[in-house]
């Protein structure tokens, strides 16, 4: 992988509250523009208004309060989700085709990213199996879940992507079990007594994003 492969994305970071309906249409429209090379790949930092999404895996018990917030749809993996403000969301479009057509493998370092940015504030990030995302220990043997993510793939090109919790309202993931799984809880930055901002973790973010899709191995092909 050669760091021209990286200098070449688009990094952008985005003011104030984005519409999900308006989000998905450009990431859309976005996801063709590579695909069709007249358009660089993209790192979109956006936050959400309260909102609930579902994966292709979502089940409908799991929407425990459907009139509380917007539901949409989306054709990423996973089930159900919330995005709010004070949650970092990424939207991550790259073109795979440069970087091997391996799914598996590219959300792997999409976690290994959350992972190593989390580190960043001497907070252990970890992954378990049978459930998604990144999941960080409590006192007493509790576990919480501090990022999700979810992406969709549509002709070798990558879109959605990740969302970690700095500062979410986090009674408003009582809406909904996330993920499916409702024997565990979620947590964020400053739930765990980290004062960080927003600036600071997109910081992190982004030197975490070249440590991890730059070290040898991320290529998959």
């Amino acid at each position: 992988m050669s760091n021209d492969d990286f200098s070449a994305i688009e990094w952008r970071f985005s003011n104030g509250l984005v519409d999900y309906h308006e989000a998905v249409r450009d990431m859309e429209e976005r996801v063709e523009a590579i695909r069709a090379g007249t358009a660089s790949e993209l790192l979109w930092f956006v936050e959400h208004p309260p909102l609930y999404t579902s994966g292709t895996s979502a089940r409908p018990q799991d929407l425990l309060t459907p009139d509380r917030f917007p539901v949409f749809d989306t054709g990423r993996g996973g089930q159900f989700t919330y995005h709010g403000p004070g949650q970092r969301v990424v939207y991550v479009m790259l073109d795979l085709k440069k970087r091997g057509t391996d799914i598996r493998c590219f959300v792997r370092k999409l976690e290994q990213w959350i992972i190593v940015a989390l580190s960043r504030f001497g907070v252990l990030g970890e992954l378990r199996d049978g459930r998604v995302g990144v999941w960080v220990k409590r006192d007493g043997g509790r576990e919480d879940k501090i990022a999700a993510l979810g992406v969709r793939v549509r002709k070798w090109v990558s879109f959605h992507g990740i969302a970690l919790n700095v500062e979410p309202n986090l009674e408003h993931y009582s809406g909904i079990v996330p993920c499916g799984i409702a024997e565990h809880g979620v947590t964020s930055l400053v739930d765990l007594g980290l004062p960080v901002s927003m600036n600071d973790v997109d910081l992190a973010l982004q030197d975490a994003f070249i440590e991890v899709f730059e070290e040898p191995g991320y290529d998959c092909r």
